[in-house]
């Protein structure tokens, strides 16, 4: 009796251990299903903005980034203001840290504020790492952002079509691949 009541236990213990086995179920420690923006892909974004910005007679500082914000490629087109190349990553850091356009914040449907921050001030205050200037654009492939292309030397918004241009050039190359 002794014997058979061990052996029930032992049966409901393996029993059970698959259903406890599965309720302790992990979350996976790496991501697989990443899609990242690489050297090829950030001078394609590159190529295309300064035709853009050749096409509207623009000599343009373009930063090309990661998602972290860390950058891939540059460019500074001859007669290019070169203290608009450090505003050209900022606004690419700044698109790709933030997941959004640069521009007047807040962004995505809030209303319109004003900051009490100068822009020098608030790009100091972020080490240099966000700016409310126009030209900032995230690359977003498969509903994720992978990058960001800042562009600076013209207004705000020329600048910004030239950044959207090279997003489009980087996108156009990737449909031809599919």
């Amino acid at each position: 009796m002794y014997l058979s009541r061990i052996v029930l236990v032992l049966i409901g213990l393996v029993a059970i251990a698959p259903i406890a086995f599965a309720q302790e179920k992990k979350t996976p420690l790496v991501t697989h299903s990443r899609v990242q923006l690489n050297l090829a892909g950030a001078e394609t974004a590159v190529e295309g903005a300064k035709k853009k910005a050749a096409a509207m007679g623009l000599k343009s500082n373009i930063a090309v980034v990661d998602d972290g914000g860390h950058l891939l490629s540059f460019a500074r087109m001859d007669g290019a203001r070169p203290a608009s190349g450090s505003t050209a990553l900022t606004k690419a850091v700044s698109a790709a840290t933030f997941r959004q356009e640069t521009g007047t914040l807040p962004a995505k449907g809030e209303p319109d504020t004003l900051l009490s921050l100068s822009i020098q001030n608030a790009a100091a205050a972020s080490g240099g790492k966000i700016t409310t200037l126009k030209g900032g654009i995230p690359i977003i492939v498969d509903g994720q952002v992978i990058g960001a292309i800042g562009v600076g030397g013209g207004s705000g918004e020329q600048d910004a079509e030239v950044a959207k241009a090279g997003v489009q050039a980087l996108l156009d190359a990737l449909s031809e691949k599919k």
